[in-house]
């Protein structure tokens, strides 16, 4: 008789999901090291290139991509989105708003994406998810902005399309990203 030699796939998580630990860190400083190089050439280029229209923030991008694949607790995301504003504050043009706006942000990722992950809809999280967290923080950033200004509306007719436009930008990116980093880690769903 003949051996039955099917070999079923194996996956192994490198990632401990829901969990903030050394991996995960290590995970979130790579990818916000990559942002910060990316913000600091590629995204100026970008910026020029579309005349201001778009500011991609890659450290957003890094965040997002880290809660996907890290799928922490609300309270560890804003650690998270805390981390990448500290980053933030080395290229930011407004010191201090990048705290409240990732910090926020992040939050709102994590409770899309562990809500969302276990959905039918779940191969659109990364886009959609991404967008939603990028417009938020932009919008946040811009509020704070308008009210350091006497909530002049100038600001508002200025920055809201590059927000949105930002948004797609990082959702694309994110979107791009998730499926080759989630099998570089050999991560489930």
């Amino acid at each position: 008789m003949a051996a039955n030699t099917t070999q079923t796939a194996r996956t192994v998580n490198t990632i401990d999901r829901g969990k903030l630990d050394v991996k995960a860190l290590v995970l979130l400083a790579v990818l916000l090291a990559a942002g910060f190089i990316l913000n600091m050439f590629v995204g100026k280029a970008i910026g020029a290139a579309s005349g201001g229209m778009i500011n991609p923030e890659f450290i957003i991008s890094a965040f997002c991509l880290t809660i996907l694949v890290v799928r922490p607790t609300l309270l560890q995301a804003l650690v998270i989105g805390l981390v990448s504003a500290a980053v933030i504050q080395l290229t930011t043009s407004l010191p201090g708003a990048d705290f409240v706006a990732e910090g926020v942000a992040a939050v709102l990722m994590a409770a899309i994406v562990n809500a969302g992950m276990k959905t039918s809809a779940k191969k659109f999280i990364p886009a959609v998810g991404t967008f939603v967290t990028t417009f938020v923080s932009g919008f946040i950033f811009m509020l704070i902005r308008m009210a350091l200004m006497q909530f002049d509306m100038a600001i508002a007719a200025a920055m809201l399309p590059v927000v949105a436009l930002t948004a797609v930008f990082n959702g694309v990116l994110v979107a791009a990203l998730y499926l080759p980093v989630r099998a570089a880690l050999k991560l489930n769903d």
